[in-house]
């Protein structure tokens, strides 16, 4: 049916006018075809051919669907999804493999980029914020993979991640606090662990009135606040040029009088720079890191600047590090598919060539219930953190009793 309709020209019709004539045209095609059609079954069709020629034709139901984080599409005949945190596959295929790079076509050319021989993978945002990421042959061997990162029209908020059991209230509480007190925060954890989610959370508890810079490769962040300026990386062109790193912004975030940077991932050798802005006044900053463990995001902060060739001694670079990040949390995605903050650290200094840490809250798993859920504690150390005293100055005072408990969830 779709070869029988001009979708180029009916694409660029006045959308009214459009649908007048697809639906006239589809009902005269079913009629031709003498197809035995339900009402139903004739408005579904009249749909597909409408998410055809103004959307991104088999995507559009699952681009509706608010339930579904992740769209992973492997080649044409296999369609994943990602919901609640487990994967299963939809019945959502496309004819073939050209019928997919139409669409891909369509979702980076809306984008302002390109995909062709000479540049095969492309990073894109979809007009929803939805983050997409196209590969195709020769790197795709058996065909168009097309990954989209969905996000929620409604960010989640602190008590979104009490009642998902991400965190406990005293931790919540803790984080806040910290973030009020112009701590710097570090978040932590791996691929789909939540630090995005986590980020925006912790980002709403910085007080209204303070200008706020974010830097992100791809603007995920939805910030509250009044007073934010977004600004985002850019890619080369075909030639390989105008590409503008997160370095040059961080660089160039030093110079629009922020009260606090926030970087969406540090990922290079922008975190030397990221290090000296916490350093020099622009406390209170925030970004996440891609690692397992508390210990290693501070070792990939290591690594990444070492990427920048500057010749900083080992001990110089931890030093860095110390001073200026304060708390690092850590985010794990569960068996189950749920998302856990496992611990929550503060950074307390140098022994020797040596950063010292002490953990303040943990979780601690213990196994599966028999519904496949996660069983475990969230502890809370008994450590009283010396960023207390910071917290104090700040007309910031805690209770003993925060540092105490354990809470036991998943059973």
């Amino acid at each position: 049916m779709l070869s029988r309709l001009n979708l180029e020209t009916l694409a660029t019709t006045d959308r009214a006018r459009a649908e007048g004539e697809i639906r006239s045209l589809t009902s005269g095609l079913i009629a031709e075809m003498r197809a035995p059609l339900t009402m139903g079954e004739r408005e579904a069709i009249l749909g597909d051919v409408l998410d055809e020629v103004f959307g991104f034709g088999p995507l559009e139901p699952l681009l509706r669907d608010p339930s579904i984080n992740d769209i992973l599409v492997n080649t044409a005949s296999q369609v994943y999804v990602e919901r609640d945190g487990v994967l299963e596959r939809v019945p959502a295929v496309f004819r073939d493999n050209q019928h997919l790079m139409r669409v891909i076509d369509r979702i980076v050319s809306g984008a302002g980029r390109r995909i062709d021989d000479s540049t095969p993978m492309v990073d894109a945002r979809l007009p929803d914020g939805s983050r997409v990421n196209a590969i195709i042959p020769p790197l795709a061997v058996d065909g168009p993979l097309l990954s989209i990162r969905r996000f929620p029209a409604n960010r989640l908020t602190a008590e979104d991640l009490m009642t998902r059991q991400t965190l406990t209230p005293q931790m919540i509480e803790f984080l806040r606090h910290c973030v009020q007190a112009r701590l710097n925060c570090l978040v932590s954890g791996g691929t789909g662990s939540g630090k995005t989610t986590l980020l925006n959370v912790l980002s709403t508890f910085i007080p209204d009135g303070e200008r706020i810079v974010t830097i992100e490769d791809a603007a995920e962040l939805q910030l509250s606040q009044e007073h934010v300026v977004r600004l985002e990386t850019r890619p080369p062109n075909i030639e390989g040029k105008g590409a503008i790193r997160q370095r040059e912004l961080v660089i160039n975030a030093l110079r629009m009088r922020p009260d606090r940077i926030i970087i969406g991932e540090v990922r290079g050798e922008e975190a030397l720079d990221m290090l000296q802005a916490m350093n020099t006044g622009h406390d209170g900053s925030l970004t996440t890191v891609h690692a397992n463990t508390a210990r290693d995001a501070l070792s990939r902060i290591e690594t990444m600047i070492a990427m920048g060739n500057v010749n900083l001694p080992d001990k110089a670079m931890r030093q860095q590090i110390a001073s200026a990040i304060q708390i690092v949390v850590q985010q794990s995605r569960m068996s189950d598919g749920t998302r856990k903050v496992t611990g929550i650290s503060e950074i307390t200094g140098m022994e020797g060539d040596i950063i010292t840490m002490q953990e303040i809250f943990r979780f601690d798993k213990l196994g599966i219930s028999e519904r496949g859920k996660v069983v475990g504690r969230f502890v809370a150390t008994g450590v009283r953190p010396k960023c207390c005293e910071r917290l104090r100055a700040a007309g910031i005072v805690l209770a003993a009793e925060m540092f105490e408990g354990v809470t036991e969830v998943g059973r």
